[in-house]
């Protein structure tokens, strides 16, 4: 039974590690991979004295602690408000209206999101009815980031709650009932019932998501960013895009995805050091 899953993680993560070697040498498809010219540390040493650099590890890192910020506690909050209704069939019913967002692939919610923040759009439709006059907002430096995030927010959120909502569905109903006759209101059930059973799952996301923090959603970003907004949203994978895939420069890129992987390794080894100094949950 583990036999297929080992094969697709050899094929997929391990067997393409053999080309890692590019981001050492001087890449030639005539001599291939293992006899182009050994240059060591060039094309990272090329990326920190390129004055791009800076920017789009600026921007990374701010749109991965932004997200982080705002997007990590949503699903969280979510979960447990929906954990309150007590009404089985309208809960069903907004978790499933809530989950839909998710399967909305990626450039519909983009084309959506381009409709919504025209001139003539919807958001600015709703600004004129208090007197703001219109702002094309996809072309603002200063919203890419909150529509950036809030989309993702808005997609992610439901689809989010399902561990959380498991975690809390291994709760004894009888700990909610001994809580009301000591006289424990909502919030108090809450934060010393409900938030315990679901602390162990928050912080094994926790930890994941901290090391996810550079790999931002590029594709999206890539879609909604124009040269307006370059100065904001123009982010490793992005860079990477340009660099790699529309200016062949293969040994260059190689070189950028195996620091970004190489910073979310220590992050991941990081968080998870941290989390077992200071709770009994971790990864390992």
């Amino acid at each position: 039974m583990v036999l297929p899953g080992f094969l697709v993680v050899l094929v997929f993560s391990y067997f393409p590690m053999y080309g890692i070697q590019i981001a050492f040498k001087k890449y030639s498809a005539v001599r291939g991979m293992w006899d182009s010219e050994w240059v060591g540390f060039k094309y990272f040493i090329l990326f920190f004295q390129d004055p791009m650099a800076m920017r789009v590890l600026k921007n990374t890192i701010l749109l991965g602690i932004y997200s982080l910020l705002w997007g990590f506690p949503a699903p969280i909050i979510l979960a447990l408000l929906f954990n309150e209704l007590k009404f089985p069939k309208f809960k069903k019913a907004v978790q499933t209206i809530s989950y839909l967002p998710h399967f909305i692939s990626t450039i519909i919610i983009v084309g959506i999101l381009r409709t919504f923040t025209e001139r003539d759009g919807l958001f600015n439709k709703i600004a004129g009815w208090f007197g703001i006059d219109p702002i094309v907002f996809l072309s603002e430096p200063e919203w890419f980031r909150t529509i950036f995030i809030s989309s993702n927010i808005w997609q992610g959120i439901g689809f989010g709650t399902i561990l959380y909502l498991a975690a809390l569905s291994s709760v004894d109903p009888t700990l909610h009932d001994v809580a009301s006759i000591d006289g424990a209101n909502r919030w108090q059930k809450v934060l010393n019932i409900n938030w315990p059973h679901i602390k162990p799952t928050t912080i094994i996301l926790l930890i994941l998501s901290l090391s996810g923090i550079l790999g931002t959603d590029f594709q999206k970003i890539l879609m909604l960013y124009n040269p307006d907004t370059y100065e904001v949203a123009d982010v490793i994978g992005t860079y990477l895009y340009r660099e790699g895939i529309m200016g062949s420069r293969f040994e260059y890129t190689t070189a950028i995805g195996l620091f970004q992987s190489l910073v979310a390794f220590i992050l991941l080894i990081g968080a998870n050091m941290l989390s077992r100094k200071v709770s009994d949950t971790s990864i390992w």
